[in-house]
Formats: C-alpha cells, sequence, structure tokens
C-alpha cells in the first residue's frame, strides 16, 4: 500500500524592528551578551509590558499579502511552560484571538500549482538563547548552559498553515515563497542559517483517499530550504515503514540532524491544553480598524508572484524570474539596469549567471554587492559597442563586484580595453600565422575551423583584448592574400 504524506508548516519570522516586542530594548545581536535587558525582558515583578507599534504593522502586512482577515479586534495571551531561556514562565503570545485569520498562499511545484490555506498570522515574544557547554552543544550530556537574554522579548510573527502539502517538495515550495514575501515586505532579514526564519514541519501519513489525519509528528531544527525537504522526505519514509509494519507511531517532536541524515526523537508532543493559555491580564485588546487596515495595504509594494508575472512577460525564462523575484535584492538591480537601457532577457543573464555565481563563491547576500543596475547595464554597453570582449566583462564585472570602481573604471586599471589599433591587431595576427605555419597552410587549403583556432591563439596574445568578430575578419583576409 502506498501511504499519503500530510504536511503542515509553523515558520517563525524574527521582526526586523529597531527595539523589542514589549520593552524599548534594542534589538541587536551583535551586542554583548545580557546587555540589552530591562525589568520587562527579564520578568521582573510589577514590570508592564506595552506592545510594539511597528511589529504589528509589519504583521497585518504579511497577513494581507497572504489574503488573511484582519481581525478588528484580537488580544494576547500567556502561554505557560518552565524552561531556563524563559524568565516569566510564561511566553506572551496569542491564542483563540489572532491578528490574522484565513488565506492562501499559491505556490509552484513543476507545472502545477498548490494552493497552501493558511490558518492564521500571530504575534509572540521570542525567548532567550540557550548555550550549552559539552555534550556537542546539546542539552543531553551538557555540563552547563549559559543564557544570552537579549533575544528576549524580540518580535516573532508565526505563520501556521492548513495541512495543505502532500510532498516534500511542496512544503519547501511553499517554504521558499513565504520567505520571498517576507523579504518584499521588507519585514524581517529572513536568514534561515541565522535563525531569524525557522520553520518546523507537522508531517503524518495516511492511507490514500483516507479522510482523517494520521498522528502528527512535529519536526525541528531545519535551517534550510534543503533541510525541511531532506527532514520530511526521511520522516515520511520512517513513518511509512511503521504503518506498513504495523507499529505504532508517537506523537512527538523529533530534531533533524542534518549530518547523519535522520530525524531524532525529542519530547512528547504538548497539547495546547498543556501551555494554559489565558488572556494576557496587562494588555488590553488590540483593535484594527478599516483606516488602519487600508493605510497598510495601500503601502504594500509589489509581490513576488505578480513580479514574476511581469518578468515572464519580459522574456525571461520561468528560472530566472523566480530568482530575481525572490526579494533579496537582485530584482531591484535587474529593474535598475533595465531602466537604464539594457536588455531585459540579457540583463536577467548576467544577474542569474556570474553575479549569483559570485555570490555563491564569496558567500555574500545580494544586499551586500557593490553592483547597480546602472552600472550593469554600462558594462553591457560596452560589450555591445565592442569596448570590452565578453569574456574581459566577467573580469570587469568581478572587479565591480569586489568594490573596485564602475565597469569602465575597473576595465581601464585592468587593461581590458579591446585594442582598436587595426595594425597591433594585424601584427598578432600575422604573430600567429608565423607561430604556425602548418595550420596556416591547412587553413589556407580550406579547412574553416582553423579560422576559430586562429583567434584562439590572438585572443591569448592580447590578453583577451581583441575584439573575436574583426579578428575572425582580419584572419581570413590574411590567409587569402
Amino acid at each position: 500500500m502506498s501511504w499519503e504524506a500530510v504536511i503542515g508548516v509553523e515558520t517563525h519570522v524574527e521582526l526586523r524592528t529597531a527595539s523589542k516586542m514589549f520593552c524599548g530594548c534594542p534589538v541587536d545581536f551583535s551586542s554583548e551578551p545580557n546587555t540589552n535587558v530591562c525589568p520587562v525582558c527579564l520578568g521582573l515583578p510589577g514590570a508592564l509590558p506595552v506592545p510594539n507599534g511597528r511589529a504589528i504593522e509589519m504583521t497585518v502586512s504579511v497577513g494581507l499579502a497572504l489574503g488573511c482577515r484582519i481581525a478588528a479586534d484580537s488580544e494576547f495571551s500567556r502561554k505557560n511552560y518552565f524552561y531556563a531561556d524563559l524568565p516569566k514562565n510564561y511566553q506572551i503570545s496569542q491564542f483563540d484571538r489572532p491578528l490574522c485569520v484565513g488565506g492562501s498562499l499559491e505556490v509552484e511545484v513543476g507545472d502545477a500549482t498548490v494552493a497552501v490555506g493558511i490558518t492564521r498570522v500571530h504575534l509572540e515574544e521570542d525567548t532567550g538563547k540557550s548555550t550549552h557547554l559539552g555534550g556537542s552543544g546539546r542539552i543531553h550530556a551538557a555540563e552547563a548552559a549559559l543564557i544570552d537574554f537579549n533575544r528576549s522579548g524580540v518580535p516573532l510573527m508565526e505563520v501556521v498553515t492548513e495541512p495543505d502539502m502532500r510532498s516534500p517538495e511542496q512544503a519547501r515550495a511553499y517554504a521558499a515563497e513565504l520567505r520571498a514575501i517576507v523579504l518584499a515586505l521588507g519585514v524581517s532579514d529572513a536568514r534561515l542559517e541565522e535563525g531569524s526564519l525557522r520553520f518546523d514541519a507537522n508531517v503524518s501519513v495516511r492511507p490514500p483517499g483516507a479522510s482523517e489525519l494520521g498522528v502528527k509528528v512535529e519536526v525541528k531544527n531545519m535551517n534550510s530550504l534543503r533541510s525541511l525537504q531532506r527532514a520530511l522526505a526521511y520522516e515520511i519514509d520512517r513513518q511509512t515503514a511503521l504503518a506498513e509494519a504495523g507499529e505504532r507511531i508517537a506523537q512527538e517532536t523529533r530534531h533533524w540532524d542534518e549530518a547523519a541524515g535522520v530525524t531524532k526523537p525529542g519530547r512528547s508532543k504538548e497539547q495546547s491544553s498543556d501551555y494554559r493559555y489565558f488572556p494576557e491580564p496587562d494588555l488590553v485588546p488590540l483593535h484594527v480598524d478599516d483606516e488602519y487596515r487600508e493605510r497598510i495595504a495601500a503601502a504594500l509594494p509589489e509581490l513576488p508572484g505578480p513580479r514574476r508575472d511581469r518578468y515572464r512577460s519580459m522574456g525571461l525564462d520561468a528560472e530566472a524570474a523566480r530568482l530575481l523575484a525572490a526579494g533579496d535584492g537582485l530584482g531591484g538591480v535587474f529593474e535598475d539596469a533595465v531602466a537604464a537601457g539594457a536588455d531585459p532577457a540579457a540583463a536577467a543573464n548576467w544577474l542569474t549567471g556570474e553575479v549569483v555565481a559570485h555570490l555563491r563563491r564569496t558567500e555574500q547576500e545580494p544586499a551586500g554587492i557593490e553592483l547597480d543596475g546602472v552600472a550593469l547595464a554600462e558594462l553591457m554597453a560596452m560589450v555591445a559597442a565592442g569596448e570590452v570582449s565578453a569574456t574581459a566583462a566577467k573580469t570587469v564585472l568581478a572587479g565591480v563586484l569586489d568594490g573596485e570602481g564602475r565597469p569602465r573604471v575597473v576595465a581601464a586599471a585592468r587593461d581590458l580595453m579591446q585594442i582598436d589599433d587595426a595594425g597591433a591587431l594585424q601584427a598578432a595576427v600575422i604573430d600567429a600565422f608565423g607561430a604556425h605555419p602548418d595550420e596556416l597552410a591547412r587553413l589556407r587549403g580550406g579547412d574553416q575551423k582553423l579560422i576559430g583556432f586562429f583567434v584562439g591563439r590572438v585572443m591569448l596574445a592580447t590578453g583577451g583584448r581583441a575584439d573575436p568578430r574583426k579578428v575572425s575578419d582580419l584572419i581570413r583576409t590574411k590567409a587569402a592574400e
């Protein structure tokens, strides 16, 4: 029997605000441990929380982008549990009256489009950060734990989906699309490797055609889209094997071990009743009126889906449109390059090819590169005008990305401008003929493939600074003499 996977995803997004969720402490993860703290985020008796208005705006904007209904009245609740990095012994979150409800997000998986329902989007505060000494950095077998409360109280937005996904590929596509929306809205830097975007997945298996859900297992510790897909694939296989063997699947939380490629058991899965939620008595209900909601809706930027469609209409292929609409900064460079006169498809090829390769090689983020759209358009115009060769242009681009200056400055400094002197080109061709008399004889005998051979010799001799088209024409002329 083949079993059907049922997947839902919970996403925690660390909001990019200047201060924490319920106090005025700055959000700065470069600070020394336990320096950005106050009585509120340390949970000291008598301290009262004050909601961060900017965090509320950000959450409403995400809810609107996901097609959610923004609740006119919502409230914060206390989520009670005991852990060393939770100084109040409760977390201020939202329970049965969240800020945003309903909604959906369409994602493309291959040739199919999958609609993923959004259950809710709500606000809460983050916990402190625990660092375990010994025991390979995990709580088990650790000798001690250090806690940094700088993260305590940082605004978190949680996006919860319906169990609408049926494969790891669909879950990955959903996660990538949500990340693109978060980046487009500017509410978070959405860096998975640094924990500012964290995905937890709930997964179960059931017989095909069954309407009842199977036993849910929560999977944590996935710090990349690839990890999310791999962890779900493993967990589905594990649960399927247990189901086919007639063994019990435990409702639990499991942690993904990237190195081993397996999920490992953590703790038993709590029910909501275990947290003993009740309304936060120190905060009044949150009211959102029509004017507030409409003001935020009017300020929403173009979202990744419509932007991809627009890029496709400009002649870009699906993959280039996806990469440039991902919201990480390359789309802005593309837009500016086209506005400066660059051909859209050619500009996209430069960005998704050479620029992306440079980013991977140097482990840079797109937002940190020196290239702007005007510079890219300038470089492309230099190639079109024959001022630099296509090969040399790649070297020029690398120099621009390394902060050496504008394209023309880099090309001149690196002596990459193409040779315009006809006499110099003619001398280079004659030298190539003299160095390879046998090949010259074959060329004169009709072997046209050797034109490319001699072009290569001249390009090598000139350091790639000759125009291959001019060199090719000159070779034909000189060989016929």
